[in-house]
């Protein structure tokens, strides 16, 4: 009996190791789905921050302009506002993303940092672009255009080049990359007053509407 009952006592080493790393998979697939549920479920705070900057921003030049014969630009209060609202949007976003990736360092981290520097670095290269054509004798409202399109050029460019380097597809990315770039494309056509239209209702209006179709949205 007492060699029967010795059989059932602790576990031995081997068993002991087992059972570690067992548990500490479990808790690194826990702290992972906890990492992702909680920054899934900021994302629509996102979109709905950069939709109403965006809808805002370009609201207000659109108004500035309209009517204007000939065509000379929107008046520096309405710039202002769009670059005030685009800064909140940033530090929101930087909030956001540093909350819910909290602990999360290496690769992500490092992705994140890649991220930003593509949309500053390709953002800073229009805006270099755009004061050489103008220096070269571009009228006006191209100028305009140029540089009311940019940030949607750019912006949709990076999305959608980044949208796969993560573990699977990022879909929101992806599609919202595609629909930028179509708006910053098609409204380039719209010209410089009607642009601006374009850019706030069909760029922040898209955003906002992808805070509400992101959740449906597969998921890698």
């Amino acid at each position: 009996m007492n060699e029967e009952a010795g059989t059932t006592s602790a576990p031995g080493p081997s068993e002991a190791v087992g059972m570690d790393a067992q548990g500490a998979a479990v808790i690194m697939q826990q702290a992972r789905e906890r990492a992702g549920s909680e920054l899934r479920i900021r994302r629509p705070v996102l979109f709905v921050t950069w939709g109403l900057a965006l809808l805002i921003g370009y609201g207000a030049m659109w108004l500035s302009v309209r009517g204007q014969h000939p065509f000379h630009g929107a008046a520096w209060p309405t710039l202002l506002l769009a670059l005030l609202l685009l800064a909140i949007a940033a530090i929101i976003t930087a909030q956001v993303v540093d909350r819910a990736a909290s602990g999360v360092g290496g690769r992500s981290e490092m992705q994140r940092g890649i991220f930003v520097l593509a949309l500053a670095a390709g953002y800073g290269a229009l805006l270099i672009e755009k004061s050489a054509l103008a220096s070269a004798g571009l009228s006006r409202p191209v100028e305009a255009v140029l540089g009311f399109t940019a940030p949607m050029l750019v912006a949709g460019l990076v999305f959608v080049a980044t949208s796969a380097i993560t573990t699977g597809l990022n879909w929101p990315r992806l599609i919202l990359g595609i629909w930028l770039l179509a708006v910053a494309a098609g409204g380039s056509w719209a010209g410089p007053e009607t642009v601006l239209a374009v850019c706030a209702l069909a760029g922040g209006g898209g955003i906002l509407l992808m805070a509400a179709i992101e959740p449906r949205l597969p998921r890698a």
